[in-house]
């Protein structure tokens, strides 16, 4: 976080969160059309369907590793901008999701996850 004097931290624009989290998978869409280059002539210089190519364009699909090699060879944008934009996006969904399981604790899926004697510590600490 950077912090200035007499400067509310929440007042900078580097310090700013989105209010909603933003799929990798959009700002990659925004790039493509900035080049004038189309879905499918994209899809088949990575190799890949036109389908997977356009849920990941439609945030319903994430970039993995894989597809940001290809990005990376295609577009010449360094994978590990992809990789991570995508690990900032699951982390600010997750922070999203997180409370109201944690509130109802009726979540089959904590239940699971506090199942586990790892996940005892992790548990202990977001409900306290």
């Amino acid at each position: 976080m950077i912090k200035l004097k007499d400067v509310d931290p929440r007042m900078i624009a580097n310090n700013l969160k989105p209010s909603e989290p933003v799929h990798p998978g959009l700002l990659l869409k925004e790039e493509i059309e900035c080049r004038g280059i189309t879905q499918k002539s994209l899809a088949k210089q990575m190799g890949v369907s036109y389908m997977v190519l356009n849920e990941i364009l439609n945030g319903k699909r994430p970039i993995s590793v894989e597809y940001a090699l290809y990005l990376e060879a295609v577009l010449g944008v360094d994978a590990q901008l992809w990789i991570q934009m995508q690990a900032d996006y699951n982390l600010q969904v997750a922070k999203v999701i997180k409370p109201s399981c944690v509130a109802s604790k009726k979540s089959e899926r904590w239940r699971r996850c506090c199942d586990f004697p790892i996940n005892d510590y992790i548990c202990k600490r977001i409900t306290n």
